[in-house]
């Protein structure tokens, strides 16, 4: 798309999206958003359509078939909206549909941020082309950032557009393609400005109910067995990064030089990745999961893991104060979002830990 286009324009084409428009400074990248939307949105088919043209081939139709039974669920069991999300398909001839930038200064875990009109202050920013990323990459890294590139295989427009199923979801156990729906369809029942943790905890905390009640509903004992597997490496890895974290954190906020905490930081990442690889030795963790996180570590990516994690607790307990009515949850979601973000943070904190003072104090 021509770089004419006037702001009003773009906005209205992609506010909603993930990597959401903001002013008219930086309308390259405002342009590549739009572009990469749009493009996708015109190799959209119904997957009614598909599953029924003859000429389509086994795999797919058995995949489509299977998105169509987990849209099902997640509307009916998971109380997810019920919409136009997930009815299309479409093949973008990549691996990811974008990819996420994500920084943080070389002595913080503090992720830098970029704001937007329509979707606040989120900790990364996305591309459709990989080779823009890697380009806007390389610019923060000659800044002194830790910096991470990491693709990503669905986005969401936060319900502003149907939501289509991509070739980028496929070829994964159904598992995994469950975890993508309701994640994303969790996007679109709560989304707070400037917190991207509170908005990425939460949909993580109903992916994971959500996976746990379609396995009990559908799945074999393989794939329970596997989930459980999966959970129990991420758990494993979590314990041990949120153990560094806590250590670097420390390193940083102290009285050392630059050039001692520098020192100290490449000490701490360096057992942290031995760590890391050794993991693949146990039993719960597959053979290169280990080794590919010991390889991508520095501040921006231990950073980022926690944004997707640090809530989930808190979300869970409160799920659990609703005695797993997933619409009654939502609407207490709902009503904490609307706190002040000191207040969101102490209400959540109550809940996890047990407090007397539950969600339902707030007003």
């Amino acid at each position: 798309m021509a770089l004419r286009i006037s702001c009003a324009l773009t906005l209205n084409i992609a506010v909603g999206l993930a990597v959401v428009l903001g002013g008219c400074a930086n309308l390259g990248y405002y342009a590549q958003a739009v572009d990469g939307h749009l493009d996708i949105r015109h190799r959209t088919r119904p997957i009614s359509a598909i599953i029924t043209d003859p000429g389509t081939n086994e795999a797919l139709k058995r995949s489509l078939t299977t998105v169509v039974r987990l849209r099902e669920f997640a509307i009916g069991e998971l109380k997810l909206p019920d919409n136009q999300s997930f009815t299309t398909y479409a093949d973008i001839g990549r691996p990811y549909a974008i990819w996420n930038v994500s920084a943080a200064p070389e002595l913080s875990l503090e992720l830098e941020k970029w704001c937007f009109v329509a979707a606040g202050c989120v900790s990364y920013r996305g591309f459709f082309s990989k080779i823009e990323a890697e380009r806007f990459a390389e610019g923060l890294r000659t800044k002194g950032y830790d910096v991470t590139v990491g693709g990503v295989r669905a986005y969401s427009t936060l319900g502003w557009f149907k939501e289509p199923i991509l070739n980028t979801f496929l070829g994964y156990s159904d598992t995994e393609l469950a975890q993508l729906i309701f994640h994303e369809l969790a996007h679109q029942v709560v989304y707070v400005r400037d917190d991207s943790t509170f908005n990425e905890s939460f949909a993580t905390a109903v992916e994971l109910e959500g996976i746990g009640r379609w396995l009990s509903d559908n799945g074999t004992s393989e794939q329970r067995a596997a989930f459980e597997a999966t959970q129990k490496r991420k758990a494993a890895s979590a314990e041990i990064m949120l153990d560094y974290r806590k250590r670097l954190e420390a390193l940083f906020a102290s009285d050392m030089s630059t050039a001692e905490k520098r020192i100290a930081k490449a000490g701490i990442y360096a057992e942290l990745r031995e760590k890391l690889s050794g993991l693949q030795a146990t039993k719960t963790v597959s053979s290169n999961y280990g080794r590919w996180l010991a390889q991508h570590l520095n501040n921006a990516y231990l950073a980022s893991i926690s944004t997707y994690t640090r809530l989930v607790p808190a979300f869970q307990a409160l799920l659990v104060q609703q005695n797993g009515n997933m619409g009654q949850f939502y609407e207490m979601v709902k009503e904490i979002s609307h706190l002040p973000e000191p207040e969101r943070a102490l209400l959540l904190h109550q809940v996890e830990s047990g407090s007397q003072t539950t969600a339902t104090s707030a007003p």
